[in-house]
């Protein structure tokens, strides 16, 4: 009997090894990527060329120059005001009617709810490039309100609103109890109210989750805001480092500095959220 028992903890312990040895191979091979950037990012355009693989302490003439320099150049502090205004007005709006839509959905059981959940859940097959010319057809040639935030934030709260009503929709029928909401009701509160006050606080899990899935998709989008907005004015983080491309030739020690930078804030933000965000993950998949 002992025997077996020690035979059966040395299996568990060595697969245990191999599994935890295989995620750090996994880890390892996902982050190379962005090692890489941050590592070339030091570098000068001769070295990145001639050796864009090699380590820091194999390179001479390590500086921090191309940050200095893509700062400048992509006029970083306009460039995140830009991405910041639109990033949270569209999160905002996104997160509010998806909230409240999915809660009226899944508290009104109808005709009305049950066809436009539907007809919310297909349209989520329908590719952005299927409608891209007839969007910018419209917006541009017909109605002229492209090169505009506000066309732009419009249109990122559109687009994102299927994928975040079905997942506020699944969080509430499975995480929000209606006996809350009867006693708020009991209580004289009114719709408003009950949703302000005792839903859409139980819904904190599943909002810090989709304000960082939004606020990712919306900060790294560069194929909306390239149709909507040509001002270099109105140019968010991603379009500013496109100017770091010539017509024959690349800065790339500049576009890996400039990468970092749009990068930056959107990873202290996840950094910040990430309790949250797991336990939304989490309780979304228990229930």
């Amino acid at each position: 009997m002992m025997k077996q028992t020690e035979v059966g903890g040395t299996r568990k312990k060595v697969t245990n090894s191999l599994a935890i040895a295989a995620l750090v191979v996994l880890f390892i091979a996902y982050m190379f990527p962005f090692i890489m950037v941050v590592i070339n990012s030091l570098k000068q355009k001769r070295d990145i060329i001639k050796s864009p693989f090699s380590w820091l302490y194999t390179i001479k003439g390590l500086s921090f120059d191309n940050f200095v320099k893509a700062f400048t150049q992509m006029d970083f502090l306009n460039a995140f005001k830009n991405s910041l205004f639109v990033t949270v007005s569209a999160t905002f709006l996104v997160t509010l009617l998806a909230a409240m839509l999915a809660y009226y959905i899944v508290r009104n059981k109808n005709v009305i709810s049950g066809a436009t959940f539907a007809l919310m859940v297909a349209s989520m097959i329908i590719p952005f490039q299927a409608i891209m010319i007839p969007l910018v057809s419209i917006y541009g040639g017909t109605l002229n309100i492209l090169n505009h935030r506000l066309t732009l934030i419009f249109m990122h709260t559109g687009f994102s609103m299927a994928m975040s009503v079905f997942m506020f929709h699944g969080f509430v029928r499975g995480n929000v109890p209606i006996a809350l909401e009867e006693a708020a009701y009991l209580e004289g509160c009114t719709h408003t109210q009950t949703f302000f006050k005792i839903v859409l606080p139980l819904l904190k899990p599943i909002i810090s989750t989709m304000v960082i899935l939004n606020s990712l998709a919306f900060w790294n989008d560069f194929l909306l805001p390239s149709l909507v907005l040509t001002d270099k004015k109105l140019l968010t983080l991603p379009l500013s480092t496109y100017s770091f491309y010539g017509t024959y030739s690349a800065d790339y020690g500049t576009i890996m500095a400039g990468l970092l930078l749009c990068v930056l804030p959107i990873l202290i933000l996840y950094v910040v959220l990430q309790k949250q965000i797991i336990g939304g993950v989490v309780a979304g998949a228990v229930k």
